[in-house]
């Protein structure tokens, strides 16, 4: 076994372990997908260029990511995606009667990553 391939294996579980925790957000509102995805793609860099290379030629994720890597763009439409869900998941947990600590610390969380999305620059092509 060559010396490197213990950290490699590593890394590659961390990235499938990532890219599960992506998968499982797109249908859990309070798990994040992109955040995932993006340390996914970390993983996959330093473990397997095919895993990587299919994560980044992937036809729904891929342009975010290497929007990302490049110069940490999100899209438009991804901002607006983001905070829309974003405002949805407070508005749900005041209908279902959260408490207020509750609502105090999911606005103060959700107030910021909302503030860091929007003002991230826009993808290559303005959209």
């Amino acid at each position: 076994m060559q010396p490197d391939m213990p950290v490699r294996f590593l890394w590659m579980v961390f990235g499938l372990l990532t890219l599960a925790l992506a998968f499982a957000g797109v249908f859990l509102p309070i798990l994040p997908t992109t955040p995932f995805l993006l340390l996914a793609a970390f993983a996959f860099a330093r473990s397997s260029p095919r895993l990587e290379a299919w994560l980044l030629n992937h036809p729904r994720f891929g342009t975010l990511i290497r929007n990302w890597q490049r110069d940490g763009s999100i899209d438009r439409r991804t901002k607006i995606a983001a905070a829309s869900v974003m405002a949805l998941t407070f508005a749900f947990s005041f209908l279902l009667g959260a408490s207020t600590t509750v609502l105090i610390i999911q606005a103060v969380v959700l107030t910021g990553a909302a503030t860091f999305v929007l003002t991230r620059p826009d993808g290559p092509d303005g959209t």
